[in-house]
């Protein structure tokens, strides 16, 4: 008997009407939702960027380590270019590390030769 009072007002079609907005026609009765939904797509490309460039990184940082003990000219700025090129594929922390440590291979390289 409550359930009938309860839905005693939605018994005529103008009363949905007004709920649902079906009298207007901009409106085509859509439904929204309480929350936007999120757009996957926009994280996956930043992960597919962010893999792109992760080996070249990898790369760069061995290149500029190796730099530091053997061939630190040559090493150290291959391993600054390739950590420029691994930057703009999206590994922008690797990057940054093999061109800082691949300068400091070269700097090294330049004032300690004097003192061996």
């Amino acid at each position: 008997m409550a359930d009938k009072d309860r839905f005693k007002d939605y018994d005529d079609d103008s009363s949905l009407n007004k709920i649902y907005h079906l009298d207007d026609e901009d409106d085509f009765g859509e439904e929204f939702a309480a929350e936007a939904a999120v757009d996957r797509d926009i994280y996956a490309d930043d992960a597919d960027e962010e893999a792109e460039g992760t080996g070249l990184g990898w790369l760069a940082i061995v290149l500029s380590v190796i730099g530091l003990f053997f061939l630190p000219i040559i090493m150290g700025a291959a391993g600054i270019i390739v950590g420029i090129i691994a930057r703009r594929q999206g590994a922008k922390t690797l990057g940054a590390w093999a061109i800082g440590v691949g300068i400091a291979a070269i700097v090294i390289a330049l004032f300690a030769r004097p003192f061996f």
